[in-house]
């Protein structure tokens, strides 16, 4: 097994370089095509020795992470060399801690990145490693140099401070036999405030083997940033979401697992209300999600909303249909039951659309080219394939405005909308009904309110 994943940063670069256009500038702006990964090389002063060295930079990413910049500097004139590695983006909007279970000598080749801002510790071996230089390595490298640092001041501890020498002397024994396989399990952590170190996972991990854990900066863990107090401010204004501002989040995929982002951006309705747009996308597997949340309190009752769509300007009319709302068209034969599309802000042909591109997923293959029809599926019976095909005939017609039809939204939560095209909201829309009715003994049960009581809840708890 190597010392580390990588002996130098250095000598990933040399690595690279080969495959890689290389730039040679002082502002460090690439000059060649941007198909190509480019090294640049920057001329700046060695600090060991005064004289001009050089400075490689690389920005790469590391999978399941996200970009790096690594650094490595060398002088000719005196041979010093220093390596680094810093986050390409900005702080995360919380912190993260890591922590991994070692129990065998494949756990030692995790890659980890350590930022500037991060501590490490042997937890068992009671070692910490400080913030300070950002390091791309594995665990193995890491406590590898751990190790070797210790032992490097051994003999002016001996002569100076025995007490403390025979201490770390144990620690180094300790450590060292970790390293040979015979200490196994022990664990490691990172906590970086800034949230931009990182221990790989590995698929294969059970319970209890890897962990991740994001926390809310204190004041003085921000202070040492450079940043304000978050803790009541930056993602909220005075403990609210500020409207129309985009907040991301650091999530994990559903797919695959991988850290990816979600956005989220509150939009007021005119006249309904405040919902909450949800996107979320990842990267490595391509994942995408869309979702709305709507708020407020619960209604006594629930409301049907329905829509006569008579021409094409019809379609263009916004629509939010919630989790809890059922969607039907009589006229085509369709029916989708609650829960089932999640919440949607679009327009009524978008709304279609989405139905019409899921349903035919469901029913029927995907083409092997995006510009080739899809292959009907042939487990489908004759008779089948014809009921399917004439109603998405009837579909296709209502989505390019060819079909009269109407949409007909039951929302026990009273949490669904259409936009009225009547500049006043007090004017009724002649193509639009809304109703409200009670909810059902079945609704009330689905929903959770059954058993919730927001009245007086206090006498059952005395009772009890």
């Amino acid at each position: 097994m190597s010392s580390g994943l990588f002996n130098t940063i250095g000598e990933k670069a040399d690595k690279i370089a080969p495959s890689a256009a290389v730039s040679k500038s002082q502002d460090g702006v690439a000059s060649e095509g941007d198909d190509e990964k480019v090294v640049d090389e920057i001329e700046s002063l060695c600090m060991n020795c005064e004289e001009n060295g050089m400075t490689r930079l690389f920005l790469t990413r590391i999978p399941y992470f996200r970009e790096v910049i690594i650094m490595s500097f060398s002088c000719d004139h005196c041979g010093f060399h220093n390596n680094e590695i810093q986050p390409a983006g900005s702080f995360q909007p919380k912190g993260a801690h890591y922590e991994l279970r070692l129990t065998d000598m494949a756990d030692y080749e995790r890659q980890i990145v350590k930022s500037d801002t991060a501590t490490i510790k042997f937890i068992e071996l009671d070692v910490e490693v400080p913030a300070g230089k950002g390091q791309l390595t594995n665990i193995e490298g890491l406590l590898t140099t751990v190790i070797d640092d210790l032992a490097f001041s051994q003999d002016t501890r001996k002569e100076q401070t025995p007490e403390l020498y025979a201490q770390v002397a144990e620690v180094i024994a300790r450590g060292r036999k970790m390293l040979a396989g015979e200490s196994f399990p022990f664990r490691v952590s990172v906590d970086d405030p800034a949230g931009n170190s990182f221990i790989a996972p590995d698929p294969r991990d059970g319970v209890g083997k890897w962990s991740k854990r994001e926390y809310l900066r204190t004041p003085e863990q921000n202070a040492a940033l450079g940043l304000a107090d978050t803790s009541k401010q930056g993602l909220y204004d005075e403990d609210n979401i500020v409207p129309e501002q985009v907040y991301e989040f650091p999530a994990s995929c559903p797919g695959c697992l991988h850290p990816c982002t979600t956005k989220m951006q509150m939009v007021e309705i005119p006249h309904f209300r405040q919902v909450v747009i949800m996107n979320t996308s990842c990267d490595d597997c391509g994942y995408k999600s869309n979702d709305v949340k709507t708020g407020g309190e619960i209604p006594e009752k629930g409301r049907k909303v329905i829509l006569r769509v008579t021409n094409p300007e019809d379609l263009a009319r916004d629509i939010l249909k919630s989790e809890s709302c059922a969607l039907e068209c009589p006229e085509l034969s369709l029916s989708v039951n609650p829960g089932t599309l999640g919440g949607r802000f679009t327009t009524v042909e978008g709304l279609l659309t989405q139905v019409r591109d899921d349903l035919h997923n469901q029913i029927f293959e995907s083409a092997a080219d995006a510009g080739e029809s899809a292959r009907k599926n042939d487990s489908l019976a004759s008779s089948e394939k014809t009921r399917w095909e004439e109603f998405f005939t009837k579909l296709d017609a209502a989505i390019k405005g060819e079909q009269e039809f109407t949409i007909i939204l039951a929302d026990p939560m009273a949490s669904s909308y259409v936009q009225s095209l009547a500049d006043d909201p007090s004017v009724p829309d002649d193509q639009m009904t809304i109703e409200e009715y009670e909810r059902t003994a079945e609704e009330e049960e689905d929903l959770g309110l059954a058993d919730m009581k927001t009245e007086n809840y206090a006498e059952d708890s005395e009772q009890k």
